[in-house]
């Protein structure tokens, strides 16, 4: 599942990796664009049920759907967006900021520079196609506000969280988007789970090794 402001097509090169394998891979998508909306869901002859979810995406899952994985990875995720204390209230200030552009329909140059933090360190060129470059509508526009409210108001694991899955958490080192404090609260949150820390890499994960190495992971528990 894609995160804010993203869509499935990021996906693309996963899905061709897993399909290599004779797995089967759905994408979910939000419909922030043009994409329609669409809500993932698992093959019913799969004996392994995998959960790939990026930034915000694992919020936007269904209980339902994430209850029955057998395996999570969380790619520059997190649980709690907003830390406590004051770099929380700056975030927060921030986001707020941010929902009132999409609220007064005023938000193309904030959605630019979103995504240019998003890229970085990398520029934002390199980023797969989304809703920006197709245009977002106004019931685009509903839809990145009410999941921007709900990405604020995030506490911890999102519902139907599988405690028995294994899970592996990908974070970025030079992750412009989750600060170190919302990703400590995540490693607290599953002390379980295998971590992986990507140097030089930011909020996008733009590592072309990164799809091959988690489906090995997901495979064989490492990679």
């Amino acid at each position: 599942m894609h995160g804010w402001a993203g869509d499935h097509r990021a996906w693309q090169p996963w899905a061709d990796l897993a399909r290599a394998r004779g797995w089967s891979f759905s994408s979910g998508e939000r419909g922030y664009g043009h994409q329609p909306p669409h809500q993932p869901a698992w093959d019913p002859r799969a004996g392994q049920r995998v959960v790939l979810a990026h930034s915000f995406g694992p919020h936007l899952l269904p209980a339902a759907v994430l209850a029955q994985a057998t395996a999570v990875v969380l790619l520059a995720s997190f649980g709690r967006f907003v830390p406590p204390g004051a770099p929380g209230q700056r975030l927060r200030a921030a986001l707020r900021a941010m929902a009132a552009r999409l609220e007064a329909g005023d938000d193309l140059e904030m959605l630019h520079n979103f995504f240019a933090l998003v890229a970085a360190p990398h520029p934002a060129a390199l980023l797969p196609p989304g809703p920006l470059q197709e245009g977002i509508g106004p019931e685009g526009r509903r839809r990145l506000l009410e999941d921007l409210l709900q990405l604020e108001a995030t506490a911890g694991l999102p519902a139907g969280f599988p405690s028995s899955a294994r899970v592996l958490v990908v974070e970025a080192q030079d992750d412009q988007v989750v600060g170190e404090a919302s990703r400590s609260l995540l490693r607290q949150a599953l002390p379980q789970a295998s971590l992986w820390t990507l140097q030089q890499a930011g909020h996008a994960l733009l590592v072309p090794e990164l799809p091959a190495a988690v489906l090995d992971w997901v495979d064989h528990g490492q990679g």
